[in-house]
């Protein structure tokens, strides 16, 4: 018999596991709220409890399990050091926790490069050997596959593309305090304040504090002026962060995912603009595609999945997926 895996996506708000074959086709699946605020030993043992309920009656069926988790974390020891939305963790051993209550192998590894596997193995990046992603959202992660293998660095702490440093005007800042979403709300509240007219204003019922990434796509979609100039300013920026990135990794594919991610076309056009304007050289656009993901919100539970059967991103994808269609 195939054996199985479990895939655990450890999120700031939701703890869901599942059951998966070797095909990462879900089995059975749950999900419980974090609740990070209790602290971390709450947390973990709510996150043995969904384990245990899709675990197979036969443990010696379970190939293994991976955890997609907040950064930084090292995956190759498996501890997460200081993730923003989970309270109380520093230095936390999850790898060893996990593989002394269950006994068998554990591979963590960070959401947005648990993600990229995800979409290498099973989503619109398969059979790519050289594909990037990006979550653009909150912030900006992301996560590189390299000559078939997942990137990870010298600690597993590499392919932080979101913190590509730059200056703007006379400061330093980074891709994700550019060009995210709390960003593209922060611009638009200015410009407001500033005396500009806009539908956001009416939008929120003159409470700017509302106003967010998703408010401000709303209004673009309905012809505002500045929340369009907004978004365009982000999707030019990150667009020049895909520069840097097809400079350096030559990739064949690039996949931009994220809540921001579903503002289409406003953010991928100008993002297209700044690519095929600042490459050195067409040859680095001109047969790429940049796209939107293909897995849904089940992304971190395939690419857990994924975790076990590339072994924590070390075997060539390729290999992997030719296992799984024979």
């Amino acid at each position: 018999m195939s054996k199985t895996v479990i895939g655990v996506d450890l999120g700031g708000t939701r703890i869901r596991a599942a059951r998966l074959t070797p095909h990462l086709d879900i089995l059975e699946r749950v999900e419980t709220l974090t609740l990070a605020d209790t602290g971390p030993d709450a947390t973990l043992n709510r996150i043995k409890e969904q384990i245990r309920k899709v675990m197979p009656q036969d443990k010696s069926e379970l190939e293994g399990i991976g955890i997609s988790a907040p950064g930084p974390l090292n995956p190759e020891t498996g501890v997460i050091y200081s993730p923003p939305n989970l309270d109380g963790w520093h230095y936390v051993p999850l790898k060893a926790i996990l593989e002394e209550e269950f006994g068998v192998p554990v591979y963590a590894g960070n959401d947005a490069n648990v993600a990229a596997l995800a979409e290498a193995v099973r989503g619109v990046a398969r059979g790519y050997r050289h594909s990037i992603y990006l979550t653009i959202s909150t912030g900006i992660g992301s996560g590189m596959i390299i000559d078939d293998r997942l990137l990870l660095g010298h600690e597993g702490l590499g392919a932080e593309a979101g913190h590509m440093v730059m200056m703007v005007g006379d400061k330093v800042s980074t891709l994700e305090n550019e060009a995210a979403g709390p960003d593209m709300a922060l611009q638009a509240v200015n410009r407001i304040k500033a005396g500009e007219k806009s539908l956001m204003t009416d939008m929120v019922n003159g409470d700017l504090s509302k106003l967010n990434a998703k408010i401000l796509g709303d209004a673009a979609h309905a012809g505002d002026e500045m929340a369009k100039s907004i978004i365009a300013r982000s999707g030019y920026i990150v667009g020049l962060g895909i520069v840097n990135l097809l400079h350096l990794f030559n990739p064949q594919i690039v996949v931009v995912g994220g809540g921001v991610a579903n503002l289409g076309e406003l953010l991928f056009a100008p993002m297209r603009e700044a690519v095929q304007k600042h490459c050195i050289d067409e040859a680095y656009w001109k047969n790429l595609i940049i796209t939107q993901p293909q897995l849904g919100e089940d992304v971190s539970i395939y690419g857990a999945g994924a975790l076990v059967t590339t072994k924590g991103g070390i075997r060539k994808i390729t290999e992997v997926i030719h296992t799984l269609n024979n």
